[in-house]
């Protein structure tokens, strides 16, 4: 089953996606993580409703306000060789707003004083279905609703210049989030990252240091996980900042990000002309 957050001319809606341009709507939810927070929601979704023809650009972040969105950095072995770090023996976290957040054919609009050193890092998403606290490994897979595909688009320059990375990873309203959450679909298949159709990732959504149902286990132990949050599993290798010469995004670049069998989302950058103190 594939749930979504689709806009409509009455506002947003949770939905049930029949395919890619028709959807069954979700009485009574405005979105899919309004959906979640309700202990029956597989049934509720199952349901029969009015349905809607829907345009990719009609898709909004499929969790649009989640309470959480748990980052996850230096996740795969080859993205931690060329980042020059060491594997790390616990996963390296980090937080990103829901103001970050975009549909996943949307623009992303960034500001002429936030433009340089713009990065791509696709990425596999989960999310959380109940409250998971305290869970352990072997019971994770039961806490997550699905899977989603996520851009972490990153200012490399505010993320390098302290040792906190969120500054550089939480710009408004660039990370493309959808196109919808997958509750069947399982880790494994590739996870693809092209730049204006050029190829810049590819690795199997397997490959991870810390796999989904260990990130489970290993932030709950911290703070509960709640219905509707959002664990970025981290990216592969190949990102811009790494490569030589440096590939950063710049305005126009179509930035996309497809894992097969899941979806893809496809964002293009566009760079506003603004002055530091504008509002």
């Amino acid at each position: 089953m594939r749930l979504a957050t689709l806009r409509t001319e009455s506002g947003t809606r949770a939905a049930r996606i029949v395919d890619k341009h028709r959807a069954v709507l979700i009485d009574d939810f405005s979105d899919a993580g309004a959906l979640l927070q309700q202990p029956n929601w597989r049934h509720v979704a199952a349901e029969n409703g009015p349905g809607i023809d829907f345009a990719p650009t009609d898709l909004a972040p499929v969790i649009p306000r989640p309470g959480k969105i748990i980052c996850v950095g230096l996740n795969y072995a080859k993205h931690i060789e060329e980042m020059g770090h060491d594997k790390p023996e616990v996963p390296t976290l980090f937080i990103k707003f829901p103001e970050a957040l975009t549909g996943p054919y949307d623009d992303a609009e960034v500001p002429s004083f936030n433009a340089e050193t713009l990065d791509f890092e696709g990425e596999l998403a989960v999310v959380i279905g109940k409250i998971a606290r305290h869970v352990r490994e072997a019971e994770a897979a039961g806490y997550i609703a699905g899977y989603s595909v996520i851009n972490d688009y990153t200012q490399r320059h505010y993320q390098k210049r302290t040792q906190q990375w969120h500054q550089g990873k939480s710009l408004e309203k660039t990370a493309g989030f959808g196109p919808w959450l997958d509750t069947e679909w399982q880790p494994g298949p590739a996870l693809t990252t092209t730049v204006n159709d050029e190829v810049m990732q590819h690795a199997p959504t397997d490959d991870l240091v810390f796999t989904p149902a260990k990130l489970v286990e290993f932030i709950s132990h911290l703070y509960p996980l709640e219905p509707g949050d959002v664990i970025a599993t981290g990216t592969p290798d190949g990102v811009g900042h790494a490569r030589d010469p440096q590939r950063y995004l710049a305005d126009g670049d179509v930035v996309r990000v497809e894992i097969e069998g899941l979806g893809a989302i496809e964002n293009t950058t566009r760079v506003i002309s603004r002055s530091l103190s504008s509002s």
